[in-house]
């Protein structure tokens, strides 16, 4: 009994019919598709169809043979596939996470890097929050990330390492009519009656360094509510023509309603960096470490 016993009689009971499964799909003669089932039922050692002027009927042997049959194709071809897989060397894969919306100007770059250097590299993208990704380069889910620095992990971040990409600037951010958009620049106290937004705890890093450029400046800060992203941000200031602060980069992906300046005087700032898990030694994740200078520029 071969393979193409099998398949010619699964043929012929799903048509129905030895001339339509002879024609129509195995693309063979109907004689020679008929002495191939009398080769199998002699093989089987039973009767496996009744054959009449309107076609085929499975008999009771037929019927349980041909579960057997189906199943036996299936695992022949689940064979093959193991085999080719087996022959074949292991495809590259690298989980990379994102802070949310960095990946607008940085993902073109770091995929042309390591596709460039590594052919058929598949890379398993993650967008998240920094702590998230945090937790996931810990626990090994993630190669590397690009994320913020968040103080209560220390410079290291435990288990972790990382390399600073960029620091960005934060620059007030507000509906385009707004009494602001004639200034070239903001000062804290001229917004100290305004609606405030203030980024979620979610996003410790950015919100402590805004609390922080506040308290500075002498201004207790009484935020309405906090924001989740850069699209709730955007919907919020439209919506409610409030102001926030957002790192600069984000100002290329604010729709015309919104406008932007910056800070007057010295900006406060985050960084973006780069961690890792100390104990990584992947040569993808060297080669993405080796050129973080040349991503410094990407946004």
């Amino acid at each position: 009994m071969e393979l193409r016993h099998l398949r010619y009689f699964i043929a012929v009971a799903d048509a129905g019919s030895l001339t339509v499964a002879a024609e129509q799909k195995l693309h063979t003669s109907q004689p020679s598709l008929s002495r191939q089932i009398r080769d199998l039922e002699q093989e089987v050692g039973v009767q496996l169809m009744h054959r009449s002027a309107h076609g085929v009927e499975l008999t009771s042997a037929g019927r349980a043979f041909l579960d057997h049959a189906r199943m036996a194709l299936l695992q022949a071809e689940a064979a093959k596939e193991a085999a080719l897989r087996a022959a074949q060397p292991p495809k590259p894969t690298f989980a990379l996470g994102f802070l949310s919306g960095a990946e607008i100007g940085l993902l073109p770059e770091v995929d042309r890097l390591l596709r460039g250097a590594f052919p058929g590299l598949e890379i398993r993208l993650s967008s998240e929050y920094s702590p998230v990704l945090a937790k996931a380069l810990i626990r090994r889910k993630l190669d590397a990330a690009f994320m913020r620095r968040e103080e209560n992990m220390g410079d290291n971040m435990g288990d972790l390492a990382c390399r600073r990409v960029r620091t960005d600037p934060l620059i007030f951010v507000f509906p385009s009519d707004h009494r602001l958009a004639s200034h070239a620049t903001v000062a804290p106290q001229e917004i100290v009656n305004e609606t405030f937004y203030l980024p979620s705890r979610a996003a410790p890093a950015v919100r402590s360094v805004i609390l922080d450029y506040f308290n500075r400046a002498g201004i207790d800060l009484k935020p309405e509510h906090e924001v989740h992203n850069v699209v709730h941000a955007i919907s919020m200031i439209t919506s409610t023509r409030g102001i926030m602060m957002l790192p600069a980069y984000t100002k290329r992906y604010l729709p015309e309603q919104i406008t932007t300046r910056p800070v007057l005087g010295e900006a406060p700032t985050v960084d973006l960096v780069l961690a890792y898990h100390k104990a990584n030694n992947s040569p993808i994740l060297k080669l993405l470490l080796s050129r973080v200078g040349k991503l410094a520029g990407a946004s």
